[in-house]
């Protein structure tokens, strides 16, 4: 089950059926099937907060995702600051919505057991995030 929720925000405009059947095909990629996913949109200050009281991190971020999962079922909340991703947008020039599904499927990558902190590690999580971005193009037909 894929949730999605907001906490002091306006929900995006996302087609939740497509982007819940593009994250159960991406899964399926890694040989994983899904559990209950929570997508929690928010603020920058509520993405602070959370940083803060869950991670001990003083600073804003675009998505913290929660791992859950159990064996080949991947389950999590993935919390989603708007504000990080619009700006983040803006700077990297790219459109608002190709960024939000970006950071929607980098976290599902995280719960699929892709990571980004080591050396090397960015340049993979890049690579998959576009492979799945081609991915929901061809959902999006």
């Amino acid at each position: 089950m894929i949730i999605f929720q907001t906490d002091d925000i306006e929900m995006p405009l996302i087609n939740e059926a497509i982007v819940s059947e593009w994250v159960k095909q991406v899964a399926s990629t890694y040989q994983k099937r899904c559990g209950k996913i929570a997508y929690i949109f928010c603020s920058d200050n509520k993405i602070l907060e959370v940083n803060r009281e869950y991670l001990q991190h003083d600073y804003y971020t675009d998505i913290i995702t929660f791992d859950y999962c159990r064996g080949d079922v991947i389950s999590g909340d993935l919390v989603i600051s708007l504000e990080t991703v619009r700006s983040n947008s803006e700077m990297l020039g790219v459109s608002y919505e190709r960024e939000l599904d970006r950071v929607i499927i980098h976290g599902i990558l995280h719960l699929c057991g892709i990571n980004d902190k080591a050396p090397g590690e960015r340049e993979i999580m890049e690579n998959e995030e576009n492979k799945a971005l081609e991915l929901l193009n061809k959902i999006r037909g």
